[in-house]
């Protein structure tokens, strides 16, 4: 099966300067920052708090650096989630970073619940186009 399409993320980055993409179907208008910067995906914690039933815990912890720049242990989860009609699941750490998502949305009116990062994109052939200000999948 082809999995070609394209996301905008004009509108985000008009908003807030940031490439953003948001879900749909069942876990739908949860916003990811795209971070070419970061080595693991990460959903905040708020958000797995809220939607703890729709992800699987996997018994593993792992350390990664938080966005105020420390190191962090923080719970392993799998999630699916999906984008232009395609689901794809992927492994996240759990993390709370509320301080600093609180002043990215009291700044730009958006609130951001995760991060996808360059891994997400390479596992499923994501490109960023800054061109055309679409992500693309060719695959």
């Amino acid at each position: 099966m082809s999995n070609k399409f394209e996301i905008p993320i004009s509108f985000g980055l008009q908003k807030t300067g940031l490439p953003l993409i948001v879900t749909s179907d069942k876990l739908q208008n949860l916003c990811f920052l795209i971070d070419t910067g970061a080595t693991h995906n990460v959903l905040f914690s708020y958000v797995y708090e809220y939607f703890k039933d729709e992800f699987k815990t996997l018994n593993e912890k792992q350390n990664i650096m938080g966005i105020e720049g420390h190191y962090e242990e923080t719970p392993i989860i799998e999630a699916t989630f999906n984008f232009e009609g395609m689901d794809y699941t992927s492994i996240f750490s759990v993390l709370d970073a509320t301080g600093a998502i609180a002043q990215v949305q009291q700044e730009t009116g958006v609130q951001i619940h995760g991060i996808l990062s360059t891994d997400f994109l390479i596992r499923n052939k994501w490109i960023l186009d800054f061109e055309t200000y679409n992500v693309k999948c060719n695959d």
